[in-house]
C-alpha cells in the first residue's frame, strides 16, 4: 500500500445519484461536495471516462439519474487543471464478481463493533481495512483491522502507513488474503467516504465500502455494502456513484461456536453466560437434531395424508440424507455410544486428579 500526498488545493471528486437495481436495498445519501484533505492521508481522485461493462457504468456515463438512484455527491465545479487519467486495474471477472454478493463473517461485525467501543474521545465513526478472498463465484471477508484517523467539517486524515504495515504483518500470517475495500461505522455515506475510497481504489480493483449502523438508529445494526463508479462526460467533471450491493453472512464451524453462546446472552438477564461443559453440548447438539427428525418425521406424514403437497426437490434432499446414515444395529450402536462416554469421564476424571494434585503440590511447596 502506497502512503499518497494530497495537497489541499486539489479538488474534491464530484459523486452523483447511482443507479440501484429494484432489488437491492437503498443506500444513504451523501452531502454534496467533499473538502480538501489534510496533507498526506487521502489521495486525491483521478477523474477519468468508465470503461466498465456494467449496464450501471453505461448509464453513469450517459450523466442521466434514474428513479431510486442514491447520490453520493452533486458535482463540483470543473477544475482548472486538465483531467488527469485514472489508474489502471486489475480487471475482475464481470462488473463485480459473485453476482453482487458480499459474504461476511460474524468476526468481522465483532472487530468493527469493538473498534467502535474503543475509539478515541470525541471521534464520530471508525474506519478500516477489509481484507478477504475473491474468486469468480464469492467475494468472502473474512478479517479487517481499523485505521487510525482524525476527522472534521473540513479536513480528514488517515495514517496510511499504519495501514500499509499492518497489511504487511497481515500478509505473513494469512497470505491468500488480499485487500477487498474498506469499512465505515454509520448509516450513510459522507463527503469524506468519496476521497478514501478513492485511496482504496488504488489499493483493490472495485473496493467494497461496507456501512456498520453503530448507533442502531432503527433499533438494529444496519449493514450495507456499495461499489462505485465513475460517471461523468468525458474530458469533463466526473462523478462516483455508489451501488448498493447484496450482503450474506457465512461463517466457519468454529466461528458457529462463538455465534451461538453470544446469542444465548439474549435471554440471560445479565447478559452474561458462562461456557459449556462438553456433556452439555453433547445434550444441547442431540436436543437440536431430535427437534430436526421430529420437523422431517411431520412433513413426511403431512405429505402422505394429503396436507401439504410434494415437493421432488425436498424429497430428493431426504434420499441422500437417510443413504449417508450408516446401517448399524441398535444395540451395537448402544454400545459403542456408552463405551465412547466411559472413555470421556474417565479422561475428565483424570484431568481434574491431576489438576488437584498440581494445586495441591504448589500449596505444600509454599509451605
Amino acid at each position: 500500500m502506497a502512503t499518497p500526498a494530497v495537497p489541499a488545493s486539489v479538488p474534491p471528486p464530484a459523486a452523483s445519484p447511482p443507479a440501484a437495481p429494484a432489488a437491492a436495498p437503498d443506500p444513504a445519501p451523501a452531502p454534496a461536495s467533499a473538502p480538501p484533505l489534510s496533507p498526506a492521508p487521502v489521495p486525491a481522485p483521478t477523474p477519468a471516462p468508465a470503461s466498465s461493462p456494467d449496464p450501471v457504468a453505461a448509464a453513469a456515463a450517459a450523466a442521466t439519474a434514474a428513479p431510486g438512484q442514491t447520490p453520493a455527491s452533486a458535482p463540483a465545479p470543473a477544475p482548472a487543471q486538465p483531467p488527469a487519467q485514472s489508474l489502471a486495474a486489475p480487471a475482475l471477472p464481470g462488473p463485480f464478481p459473485g453476482g453482487r454478493v458480499v459474504r461476511l463473517h460474524p468476526v468481522i461485525l465483532a472487530s468493527i463493533v469493538d473498534s467502535y467501543e474503543r475509539r478515541n474521545e470525541g471521534a464520530a465513526r471508525v474506519i478500516g481495512t477489509l481484507l478477504g478472498t475473491v474468486d469468480k463465484h464469492s467475494v468472502e471477508v473474512t478479517n479487517c483491522f481499523s485505521v487510525p484517523h482524525n476527522e472534521s467539517e473540513d479536513e480528514v486524515a488517515v495514517d496510511m502507513e499504519f495501514a500499509k504495515n499492518m497489511y504487511e504483518l497481515h500478509k505473513k500470517v494469512s497470505p491468500n488474503e488480499l485487500i477487498l475495500g474498506w469499512y465505515a461505522t454509520g448509516h450513510d455515506i459522507t463527503e469524506h467516504s468519496v476521497l478514501i475510497h478513492e485511496y482504496y481504489s488504488r489499493e483493490a480493483p472495485n473496493p467494497i465500502h461496507l456501512t456498520v449502523d453503530t448507533s442502531l438508529q432503527n433499533g438494529r445494526m444496519s449493514i450495507k455494502a456499495y461499489v462505485s463508479t465513475l460517471m461523468g462526460v468525458p474530458g469533463r467533471t466526473m462523478g462516483v456513484m455508489f451501488t448498493p450491493l447484496t450482503v450474506k453472512y457465512a461463517y466457519y464451524d468454529t466461528e458457529r461456536i462463538g455465534v451461538d453462546l453470544i446469542m444465548k446472552t439474549c435471554f440471560s438477564t445479565n447478559r452474561v453466560i458462562g461456557l459449556s461443559s462438553d456433556l452439555q453440548q453433547v445434550a444441547g447438539s442431540s436436543a437440536r437434531i431430535q427437534d430436526a427428525l421430529s420437523t422431517v418425521l411431520q412433513y413426511a406424514e403431512d405429505v402422505l395424508s394429503g396436507k401439504v403437497s410434494a415437493d421432488n426437490t425436498v424429497g430428493r434432499f431426504l434420499m441422500s440424507l437417510v443413504n449417508q446414515v450408516p446401517k448399524i444395529v441398535p444395540e451395537d450402536f448402544e454400545t459403542m455410544l456408552n463405551s465412547n462416554i466411559n472413555d470421556l469421564l474417565m479422561v475428565t476424571y483424570l484431568a481434574n486428579l491431576t489438576q488437584s494434585q498440581i494445586a495441591l503440590n504448589e500449596k505444600l511447596v509454599n509451605l
